[in-house]
Parts: C-alpha cells; sequence; structure tokens
C-alpha cells in the first residue's frame, strides 16, 4: 500500500467527503502563477504535490539544494506558498532545514524506512482491518473486482496496471477505514515510501507477488473477514520488507 498514492487524495477519502466539483473559479484561483493576493492555501497544496512529487520520482534528487527563487521560477508558483509547502515536505521528512546551507533534499536511508515499516505495519493493520468490518457493500464489491484486476495484473506482469490498481486500492480501503485520524497518520509516510520504491522497484520488486498480496488484503475486505484482512495486511508488509533489505544488495 501506499506506494504509488498521494497523502492528499487518501486523506480526503477517509474523511468521507464528497469531492465537490471544481467551478471555473477555482480554476482560476490556481492557473495564474505568481500572485501573491490569490489564496495561499490553494497555492500552497498546489506547490506542495509538484514538489512532492518531483522529490520522489528523484527529479529533485536526495543532496540538492532548493532554493525558493529557482522553484519559483520552475512551478510558477509565489514565494510564501513555496516556502509553505517546503515547511510541510520538512514534516514529512523529505527535505531538511540546514541552518546557513538552505533546505536540501534528504537522502534515501535504509534504516530509516524501516522503522518506517514498523509503523506502517501497525497502521496498515488497523485500516485494512477496519476496512473489512466497515465497507459499504457497494465498496465490497469494487473490492472484489480489485482483487481479480490485481491477480490478473500480476499473471501478466502487467506493473503499470498493478500500479493504477494500486492507487484505487489505497484510496478505497482509506475511504473504507472511516478513520482520518489513522490514515492521515499513514499518509504522512507516503512521500518516503513512494521515493523509497521509486528508486529500487526495478532493480529489487517482485511486482507479481506484490500485486498478489495486495489482492489478498482486497478479498478479505471484500468478504468481510476481519482477522484475515489483518493477517493479509501483515503478509504485504513482510515483502515490503524484504524488499526494502534486498535493496542493500543491489
Amino acid at each position: 500500500m501506499n506506494f504509488v498514492t498521494g497523502k492528499t487524495a487518501a486523506v480526503r477519502s477517509a474523511s468521507g467527503g464528497r469531492k465537490r466539483p471544481r467551478r471555473a473559479a477555482d480554476e482560476a484561483r490556481v492557473a495564474p502563477s505568481g500572485q501573491e493576493d490569490l489564496p495561499d492555501l490553494t497555492l500552497t497544496e498546489k506547490a506542495y504535490q509538484q514538489l512532492e512529487e518531483l522529490i520522489t520520482t528523484l527529479a529533485l534528487p536526495p543532496g540538492m539544494v532548493l532554493g525558493e527563487q529557482n522553484l519559483v521560477q520552475r512551478l510558477g508558483i509565489g514565494r510564501t506558498p513555496i516556502r509553505e509547502a517546503l515547511q510541510r515536505l520538512a514534516r514529512d521528512g523529505l527535505v531538511v532545514v540546514m541552518p546557513r546551507r538552505g533546505i536540501l533534499v534528504s537522502e534515501i536511508n535504509v534504516r530509516t524506512q524501516m522503522r518506517l515499516l514498523e509503523t506502517r505495519r501497525v497502521l496498515e493493520r488497523l485500516i485494512a482491518r477496519l476496512a473489512a468490518e466497515r465497507a459499504t457493500q457497494e465498496e465490497r464489491t469494487v473490492f472484489a473486482g480489485l482483487a481479480q484486476a490485481m491477480r490478473a495484473a500480476a499473471a501478466a506482469s502487467d506493473d503499470l496496471a498493478f500500479m493504477r490498481l494500486d492507487h484505487q486500492f489505497n484510496e478505497l480501503v482509506a475511504a473504507a477505514s472511516r478513520n482520518e485520524f489513522a490514515v492521515r497518520a499513514l499518509a504522512n509516510m507516503a512521500g518516503l515510501s513512494r521515493r523509497f520504491w521509486y528508486q529500487h522497484y526495478k532493480q529489487a520488486a517482485d511486482l507479481p507477488l506484490s500485486a498478489t498480496l495486495h489482492a489478498d488484503v482486497c478479498e478479505a475486505v471484500a468478504e468481510r473477514e476481519v482477522e484475515a484482512a489483518g493477517a493479509a495486511s501483515d503478509r504485504l508488509i513482510d515483502y515490503i520488507e524484504s524488499f526494502a533489505r534486498k535493496t542493500l544488495d543491489t
């Protein structure tokens, strides 16, 4: 879970709120660049999402010094939203504020990833169990369909299909858990998890196995098997931990 999904969508889904339609006025608020009189919240979110993607996909590599003015020019967003987005990224562990040196993209560290997985194990087990207990019948039908599609992707070794399905799965399990606090805590680790995966998956990952393990969670939730959902989540984290350890040899 959470390798390819964005944290904002997961938190919104978990809260149970519907996404309101984007009006033309909403689009206009984020489209112009460098206008400081635009609402900071909207521009900060836009800056955060763009920077998080650049960092997790290694377009902004570990150890790179980030200058606010360069980011303003690159993203076409004002300095204040950029600064606020960088503060959020620092809380996520994706950047480090270095006195007199500026802001650095954080290094990728296997030991840090293993500590992160200790926390993810507890949170993902909880979310899977809650989803199995609380999902609506409509959501269970979707979980069953995702399980079938993930097994098909595994059989075909279709990496792209699995990544798209994983994104759908993460949003659905977050919504079905009906616990925005657990999902928000997990979402805070999403960027670090996605970046680690992006750096190493071509060398160390077994995507067919990962797809199968995700499908096991989906099926347990679809069948309202609370204990089985928790056990399937643990097996998935077992695999992710083994993947992290394998990166030491790649």
